[in-house]
């Protein structure tokens, strides 16, 4: 899995862990904080939060371009500095007034020009490590370590949002309102840790950083002698360029399905399911459990796979070790009730995907070595489909509720947990492998702007997570969670029936 792939990666991989991690503390409780605050209800809020979200997610087209004239390293930069001052903002408990509104929506667009500017970029340079031709095999499998390094930083932040905030109301004696700040200043400490990382292991990644050529004098005169594109060479441009937004036109729909987790997901656990577990079910929601069997699933992969007996027996310590770290936490929970916060079922998602990256890349590995593994378009398009059966899954959990449910008719939280995995599945086939896919096909004098206008794409999505929530208490819960189901299978059907096209240019 880790085998050769550039070091560049995992330098590139641990500076987005931290930015991810300091980002999703505060999307975790960050449309309960607009409620309980400012008082607003779940389409005002959901509104304010899906808009957050395209913005996160459009203005790297901008940053793309702006990387494209001046490189890729110093858009990463910026970014960080810009991020830093915004999530700075937020943290200030500033009340519920007028004053508080504006510098919220001050912190929120310089975390999203900040973000612009960091995120597209730094994937571009994971993307140009695998244009040496000794890791050009590798490109799938190192976005997929890519990946579950972002759900690393991800896994550990609704908790760390929680510990905060009952640490600000218990020990400091903040009200609620200011115990969300305190949270929110989490993502300056995690910036300040991944810019450390960025450039305390620059030199692995410094070839594929076009800064220093875009500053060069001499680079850019010799830029002005432009070659002329052949007939072929255009239409290849054209067809690359068509296979793409394509794929930009379904992935709109996942990201509206798949963010419903900060939205709708998190209302349904706060308003419909339960409000503790008794016994061992509660080991889910406790995240040092989901920590120990993601190390046993990683120390059985390096058990089978390592080729010294050191190594296996490394493995097998480490699987001693969390097996029985697992039989303590059991044995120490049968009688206990845990409390269960909505927030907290944000760290399945992330967990699945740490957790599940290897498994999948030994099936595609598996797949591949026979010839039989499909193209990062059907990938795609098998995503789609699975996220549909996510929120069949939301629909089955939410027959017979209606909106005025007591607290006594309140669901398992494995309703919501069971979504989350399959969820997972579907992020794991689309999300990976689209970024890889636009890293690959990207003409090379595009392919700032075209992995800008991935997010781009994944922006649009976002604006339309607000449609479920205005949905939500005006038609029944099955119905919002059918209009998901339905948006994911024509989807489906939509980018099998441009398959040709797509496969053309992989």
């Amino acid at each position: 899995m880790f085998e050769n792939q550039p070091k560049g990666l995992y330098a590139l991989a641990l500076a987005n862990t931290g930015e991810r991690f300091g980002y999703y503390t505060m999307l975790a409780i960050f449309v309960l904080f607009l409620q309980a605050n400012f008082g607003w209800g779940e389409g005002l809020a959901g509104t304010v939060y899906s808009t957050f979200l395209m913005l996160v997610y459009f203005l790297p087209i901008a940053g793309g371009a702006v990387a494209d004239k001046i490189g890729f390293g110093k858009c990463v930069t910026f970014g960080i500095l810009i991020m830093f001052l915004g999530y700075f903002l937020l943290a200030i408990p500033a009340g519920s007034g007028v004053a508080a509104i504006s510098i919220m929506v001050g912190a929120l667009l310089m975390i999203c020009i900040g973000t612009s500017l960091f995120k597209g970029n730094l994937q571009v340079m994971v993307g140009n490590l695998y244009d040496d031709p000794k890791y050009a095999s590798q490109r799938d499998a190192g976005f997929s370590i890519f990946y579950m390094a972002i759900n690393i930083g991800a896994l550990f932040a609704p908790t760390a949002a929680l510990k905060i905030m009952d640490w600000a109301k218990t020990s400091l004696g903040a009200s609620e309102q200011t115990a969300y700040h305190y949270a929110f200043g989490v993502a300056c400490i995690s910036l300040i840790v991944s810019i450390c990382i960025y450039y305390g292991f620059r030199w692995t990644f410094a070839n594929v950083d076009n800064s220093a050529k875009k500053s060069d004098k001499s680079a850019e005169a010799a830029a002005k002698v432009v070659k002329e594109e052949t007939p072929e060479e255009k239409a290849d441009t054209k067809s690359r360029l068509v296979a793409l937004f394509l794929v930009f036109a379904v992935v709109i729909f996942f990201w509206m399905a798949f963010h419903q987790n900060g939205l709708t997901l998190t209302y349904f656990a706060r308003d419909f399911v339960v409000t503790s577990v008794h016994g061992a079910e509660g080991m889910l929601f406790d995240v040092t459990n989901l920590l120990a069997v993601i190390l046993i699933i990683y120390a059985l992969f390096a058990l089978f796979q390592s080729k010294t007996s050191k190594g296996k027996t490394i493995a097998f310590v480490i699987i001693a070790v969390a097996g029985c770290f697992l039989g303590y936490k059991y044995n120490s929970i049968l009688d206990v009730d845990t409390a269960i916060s909505a927030p907290i079922f944000q760290q399945f998602n992330p967990c699945f995907v740490v957790g599940l990256t290897p498994v999948s890349m030994a099936i595609f590995g598996w797949l591949a070595s026979r010839g039989k593994e499909p193209t990062a378009p059907r990938k795609i398009g098998y995503g789609m489909l699975v996220a549909g059966a996510g929120y069949v899954i939301m629909i089955m959990a939410s027959v017979g509720l209606s909106y005025t449910l007591s607290d006594e008719q309140r669901v398992s939280p494995n309703w919501l947990v069971s979504t989350y995995l399959v969820l997972t599945f579907a992020e794991l086939l689309l999300s990976p492998m689209g970024i890889s896919f636009v890293s690959k096909v990207a003409p090379q004098k595009y392919q700032g702007l075209m992995m800008g206008c991935w997010f781009g794409a994944t922006a649009i999505g976002n604006f339309l997570v607000q449609i479920p929530a205005y949905l939500w208490k005006n038609v029944p819960l099955t119905v919002v969670w059918g209009v998901l189901v339905a948006l994911c299978l024509a989807s489906f059907v939509f980018i099998f029936s441009v398959m040709k096209k797509l496969e053309k240019v992989c």
